[in-house]
């Protein structure tokens, strides 16, 4: 019986060693970490720990463990087993333990699968920044090296969620993490290869913010953007007027970040920015004058604008054509026409030599003005240098010729513009519309009318407008509801001064009844 007991006891000890081994979770996970280091295979683990119910406390103290390098890759082989084996779903957290192990044992590619997969999951979570929010609250307690923001940002990269990317770029560098540069060239690429060019320009005015300077990389890539904006030549051109000559790609693709920041009216920034670039020689100095000028210019400080021209040629540099159309741009605007052309005199007597948007420029201003005739003659001279004008420019002369009864003329200058590539709009034709039927000549109207629909522009308020009234002008009433009723079949809701011209054309035809009451009824609904 005694010899019986004895055999029962021996045959019971492993058991209770092994409950008090797994008496408290400090056991269990010293248990599995030790399992782990001996190599054992995952249905040896699950065999021994098929009764422990892992919670998310347990998993990490068992990561937290095993974070040194020498361990990483069996707190990856634990990561996966409790997943695989046990049904455990892992939250950001361990997700996040386990990316820092990784990276800091330099076990990259084990690192990025991860983090896509975290990304992935967290696809369409409100709380976009959750993944980068906990790597962040769990680097310290893993020992972490910063490169794992790096990865992060370069699998936002690589999912092709730029904008969230971009964000949080901005949110690392709020809280103090510098990002590499080749993580903002990465981005950088994937969002050039998109249709995102404006996300381009916003990651590098960051970039230069933060004092993440580029590199070769970085310039061709924003070349590459300029070229798909169709912009590059743009550049290109306005820094020969500024400088003289050819400048390099950097700086083409500087200038075309500040220029685009004092084009969206945020001139302190552009300011700031563009005194980085100068303390970094990105930038040359007389380019930097000129932005100055242009910037001061745009925020309608001409006074202070000359003040620093006047610096400028003070200290060495030369005037150049780019800061003169400047002026004669802000002296038009204000109609100082006088004051415009005896710049462009000055600019003439410097051989300096002039561009289409200073002819533009005293186009629009000479015709605003009343100074119709000089702004014709301006035109003509454009063309003589072989510009061809704005459609913002040309259709202020159309304007005002049509005001003063001189369609034919502005319609002339149309006809020579259109063998020279001009492409006229909308407007163009409805003022030229509006123009001949002022003077009654429905011939002309007809023809610009048809002449526009060849052209696919659709006719608006304004054309139907003309064409009817012209039509009623000359007592051809029937014409004229012909019009009427293509343009309500367009939905294009007729004004209280054409149904007030159908109705008196009606009146004057003797006709009370029928369409002249269908009209009245028409009228009194659009009151």
């Amino acid at each position: 019986m005694g010899f019986l007991l004895r055999r029962i006891t021996q045959s019971l000890k492993p058991m209770n060693q092994r409950t008090q081994l797994i008496h408290t979770d400090s056991d269990i996970v010293r248990a599995i970490c030790d399992s782990l280091k001996r190599g054992w295979n995952w249905d040896t683990l699950t065999s021994k720990f098929h009764s422990v119910k892992l919670d998310g406390k347990l998993v990490e103290n068992v990561l937290l463990r095993m974070k040194e390098p020498s361990d990483a890759k069996r707190a990856l082989g634990f990561f996966h087993w409790v997943s695989h084996t046990k049904n455990f779903e892992h939250g950001v957290w361990s997700y996040s333990i386990t990316i820092h192990i990784l990276v800091r044992a330099r076990l990259l590619m084990d690192a990025r699968a991860l983090i896509e997969s975290v990304l992935k999951k967290n696809v369409g979570n409100s709380l976009k920044f959750s993944v980068v929010d906990t790597l962040v609250s769990s680097y310290e307690v893993t020992a972490s090296n910063p490169f794992v923001f790096d990865l992060l940002v370069q699998a936002y990269a690589k999912m092709r969620m730029f904008e969230t990317g971009f964000d949080v770029c901005c949110y690392l560098r709020e809280r103090g993490w510098p990002l590499s540069l080749i993580s903002y060239n990465t981005l950088l690429r994937v969002v050039q290869r998109s249709d995102q060019n404006a996300l381009v320009w916003k990651i590098y005015e960051h970039m230069v913010e933060r004092r993440s300077y580029p590199n070769e990389d970085t310039v061709k890539i924003l070349i590459d953007a300029l070229c798909k904006e169709g912009e590059l030549r743009k550049y290109a051109d306005m820094l020969d007027r500024i400088h003289g000559k050819r400048c390099s790609p950097s700086v083409i693709v500087n200038t075309s970040l500040v220029f685009r920041i004092l084009e969206e009216d945020r001139v302190e920034q552009g300011m700031v920015l563009l005194k980085r670039m100068l303390q970094k020689n990105m930038l040359l100095d007389t380019i930097a004058y000129s932005l100055i000028v242009y910037a001061k210019v745009k925020l309608g400080n001409l006074g202070s604008a000359k003040e620093v021209y006047e610096e400028m040629l003070n200290r060495g540099f030369q005037a150049n054509p780019f800061v003169y159309t400047l002026f004669i741009g802000a002296h038009c605007k204000e109609g100082r026409i006088e004051e415009a052309q005896s710049m462009m005199h000055e600019m003439e007597n410097m051989d300096l030599k002039p561009y289409d948007e200073r002819y533009n420029f005293l186009i629009e201003g000479c015709a605003k003005a009343g100074r119709v005739e000089e702004s014709v003659s301006y035109l003509k001279k454009m063309m003589e240098s072989r510009f061809i004008p704005s459609l913002w420019a040309f259709n202020e002369m159309v304007g005002k010729l049509c005001e003063i009864g001189n369609a034919e003329q502005a319609n002339a200058m149309l006809t020579i513009l259109l063998d020279i590539g001009f492409t006229p709009n909308d407007i163009t034709y409805s003022l030229l519309i509006d123009g001949y039927a002022r003077k009654g000549e429905n011939d002309e109207v007809l023809k610009l009318y048809y002449e526009m629909e060849s052209r696919s522009l659709s006719p608006g308020i304004l054309v139907f407008t003309s064409l009817i009234k012209s039509f009623c002008q000359c007592g051809k009433l029937e014409e004229a509801k012909k019009y009427f009723r293509i343009m309500k079949d367009r939905s294009i809701a007729p004004s209280l001064s054409t149904y007030e011209t159908l109705i008196a054309n009606h009146v004057d035809q003797g006709n009370t009844e029928g369409d002249d009451c269908s009209l009245c009824n028409e009228t009194v609904l659009k009151d």
